[in-house]
């Protein structure tokens, strides 16, 4: 329990540095930072359930499109801006930086098998990202209001 609070608290830390650095509008950063540790935390608790590891990117993102679109949907805000700082602690950009530096101390195996576990991860954020939109779209309606008839 204590590691999953740790995990939390610090990939709302690092969310936090990431709005700045975007210069994400004040009243976004807390709510949006908040989203960003809900979703790397399940994501963190469901590969410690032995869920693979592409699941769980998958879920984590998933979660934090949908509540980031209710939270921009609430505070009458564009949600870019939620769904992109929602997935900021998931982004492999670890994995990406190992697959570069094993490629060019020319381990070409280990670096592939990097690369490809990146570029899975990848593929699972956006899949979260445009499923989680589609479902809060169908479900939440749509913001546009209708015209009245003539």
């Amino acid at each position: 329990m204590l590691q999953l609070l740790v995990i939390l608290v610090s990939s709302f830390a690092g969310t936090i540095g990431f709005a700045c650095l975007l210069h994400a509008p004040m009243k976004t950063v807390f709510p949006a930072s908040i989203i960003g540790g809900i979703a790397y935390t399940l994501y963190y608790f469901l590969t410690l359930q032995s869920v693979p590891e592409a699941a769980a990117m998958f879920a984590g993102t998933l979660c934090g499109t949908l509540l980031g679109q209710a939270c921009a949907r609430k505070m009458r805000c564009i949600s870019t801006i939620f769904t992109t700082l929602s997935i900021v602690p998931m982004v492999p950009g670890l994995g990406l930086f190992r697959c570069m530096e094993l490629l060019a101390r020319n381990e070409t195996d280990e670096g592939l098998a990097a690369g490809i576990g990146a570029m899975t991860a990848i593929a699972m954020i956006a899949l979260g990202m445009a499923v989680g939109t589609y479902l809060f779209r169908v479900f939440a309606g749509s913001r546009k209001q209708q015209l009245p008839d003539r």
